[in-house]
């Protein structure tokens, strides 16, 4: 090769690695990866079947099309409740059991560039509220706000019902771009997209996350950190996340006592 057309070659690889990087620092291409990966994201001994990571992708990209029905759109915000689809009265809210359906409304409202709180106050004002149908009496929805239940039944017919509406849409990619500058997630602070996947990527490294990983939620995911650690990072490096049993996992996120030897704390794990 000669030396003119090394050159070239070295601007036209800066180039497009440089175009893919900001590709790679929205939660976008955390989920179009995972179309295309092989394995277990979500196990859970109240499941039947684990949830593979294509399953999740395919239906991140569905929820992305079905809130933009609801008005969902880069800047508008979402509230999503943390909970199993049947809530039993021991159940709190931030903490999964059964389904990670709240995941997969974050990563939804994130593909549409919608800005997401995962804590909402007892007064939502939101285009969309996301919750356990059991719970959804518990918050006073703004004159604006459409609410969508997983779990159920859902009796009230003026509330969709998040999985049979999920079942039905499109499943490719939403539309619209994102940038890494684009706020994603308000929590103690809002948080950006770059911000995110850049700490994904550190937890990844400090922890030593892999294929082979599992990985164990037993914090609320309500915090900046444990969306981090307990979802963003074990996507980005393909591992598996279990919750909901006894299973003692190679790494665990929790703000507790926890059986296994590696805990990685949701403040460890908050971009700062």
């Amino acid at each position: 090769m000669g030396e003119a057309t090394y050159i070239g070659f070295v601007a036209a690889l800066f180039f497009i690695t440089g175009t893919e990087r900001r590709h790679m620092q929205v939660l976008g291409y955390l989920v179009a990866q995972a179309r295309n990966r092989d394995g277990v994201l979500f196990r859970s001994p109240e499941r039947s079947t684990p949830y593979s990571y294509s399953d999740f992708a395919t239906n991140a990209w569905k929820g992305g099309n079905l809130l933009r029905h609801y008005g969902v759109r880069h800047g508008t915000r979402v509230a999503v409740v943390v909970g199993p689809k049947e809530p039993t009265d021991e159940d709190q809210p931030g903490y999964l059991r059964g389904a990670p359906d709240a995941l997969l409304a974050f990563l939804a409202a994130a593909l549409d560039g919608a800005v997401v709180d995962m804590d909402p106050p007892n007064a939502v004002d939101a285009t969309v509220l996301i919750a356990p149908a059991a719970w959804l009496d518990r918050y006073t929805q703004g004159p604006g706000t459409k609410g969508l239940a997983y779990g159920g039944p859902v009796e009230d017919p003026t509330i969709a019902q998040f999985e049979r509406e999920l079942w039905s849409e499109n499943p490719l990619q939403p539309p619209g771009e994102v940038s890494p500058e684009d706020d994603v997630l308000a929590a103690d602070r809002t948080y950006t997209h770059g911000e995110l996947m850049a700490e994904s990527g550190r937890v990844v490294a400090d922890y030593d996350i892999d294929a082979e990983t599992t990985v164990a939620l037993r914090a609320p995911m309500t915090t900046a950190g444990a969306v981090v650690a307990g979802l963003l990072a074990p996507m980005r490096a393909g591992a598996t996340v279990v919750f909901g049993g006894d299973e003692i996992a190679d790494i665990a996120v929790a703000d507790g006592d926890a059986p296994e030897e590696t805990v990685v704390r949701p403040d460890d794990a908050t971009p700062s």
